[in-house]
């Protein structure tokens, strides 16, 4: 059990974070959060995909000392998993991306920074935890090479490049809600404005379409190499094949991604993607998962198959809504305390022997 802040009861698992966010933030919100593209069938595939990987235990280890650290891209981390990057958190909660990455500083993982974060790289990154910037490929390059200085001298550790959204994808939810930002939400990074509410529209579609540049492709990736010296890791690749690629080139991290199922509805789940991913890459950067993740028994799943951490998105939010900077820290606390009890009763002494062990599909 762990108490997030003072108007939040106990909770004891991230789908208890859940409901009193879905109490908590607006129907519209709400909405925001937890829906995903088309007639949502990826997203329930993620979750699906992960219900049925199975790991087998290894018996007769001593697990009576238990290390969940790992390193990612140069630092430690208290557990193999980052905050995943997410656009528009003051949405959510005033507190916003100070609040949520203030709460992985404490807990001792990454958070990752939005190129669409409703604050300031800098002021994110000043919470003094270990920061990562996601990066949109944008029409202005000017805007692009600009936020990689700003995003370097901020002390960010890595470049996150998503690359599964040349598009927005039709999340009808939103277009049903004809959902806006409040006035007090704008993607400030980008000093832009995304504009008024219109009826049977998301006014975050059209200013995807407006800013983003479909153009993206492998050619690019030197053109941000050439503009910072962070690693460079890639968000968003399903494709065994892409994979390859992508550690050809030398990229320094892949994220098997689907977007939570918010693009291409019908994508394979991100777990099923993953081992392909993984033998295709062959040990020469680290794979992370991303979307789906709900629970310390996923992070051991992904593990079981060869990733090196997650990137955890949803539950964040829940917390964030639920409860600001102490609801964020009530699910890092799940998650911590349901990996380490996965990690023992696997007989895995420490991440390292977790990606040893045996994962099958039931």
């Amino acid at each position: 059990m762990r108490d997030g802040d003072a108007s939040m009861p106990p909770v004891w698992s991230t789908a208890d974070v859940a409901r009193l966010a879905a109490e908590r933030v607006t129907p519209d919100v709400w909405d925001y959060i937890a829906g995903g593209s088309g007639e949502e069938v990826t997203l329930a595939a993620n979750r699906a995909a992960l219900d049925r990987v199975a790991v087998v235990p290894r018996g007769l280890v001593d697990v009576s000392a238990c290390d969940t650290g790992v390193e990612l891209f140069g630092a430690r981390s208290a557990l193999p998993l980052a905050v995943a990057p997410m656009a528009y958190q003051r949405l959510i909660h005033e507190g916003g991306e100070s609040a949520v990455a203030s709460a992985a500083a404490a807990a001792g993982v990454p958070y990752v920074v939005s190129t669409l974060s409703s604050e300031p790289i800098e002021d994110v990154a000043g919470a003094g935890g270990t920061t990562w910037f996601q990066l949109y490929w944008l029409r202005d390059r000017a805007v692009v090479a600009d936020l990689l200085r700003r995003a370097e001298d901020a002390g960010c550790r890595a470049v996150v490049l998503t690359v599964d959204v040349p598009v927005l994808g039709r999340r009808l939810r939103d277009m049903r809600n004809g959902f806006a930002l409040p006035s007090w939400v704008k993607p400030v990074n980008t000093d832009g404005d995304v504009g008024e509410r219109v009826p049977g529209d998301s006014v975050i579609a059209r200013h995807t379409s407006a800013v983003f540049d479909p153009s993206l492709s492998w050619r690019d990736l030197e053109w941000i190499r050439a503009r910072t010296r962070l690693p460079l890791v890639v968000k968003g690749i399903l494709d065994a094949g892409d994979a390859k690629r992508a550690a050809d080139v030398g990229v320094d991290g892949v994220v098997v991604s689907n977007h939570g199922g918010r693009q291409l509805d019908g994508a394979v789940p991100s777990v099923v993607a993953l081992p392909e991913v993984v033998a295709a890459v062959d040990g020469r950067c680290p794979v992370l998962l991303d979307s789906g993740v709900r629970n310390g028994v996923d992070v051991l799943r992904a593990l079981a198959l060869g990733a090196t951490a997650v990137l955890v998105g949803r539950p964040v939010l829940w917390g964030l809504g639920a409860g600001g900077e102490g609801g964020v820290t009530a699910v890092l606390d799940v998650l911590r305390d349901e990996f380490e009890t996965a990690l023992r009763l696997a007989g895995c002494p420490d991440v390292a022997a977790a990606r040893r062990l045996t994962a099958t599909t039931v």
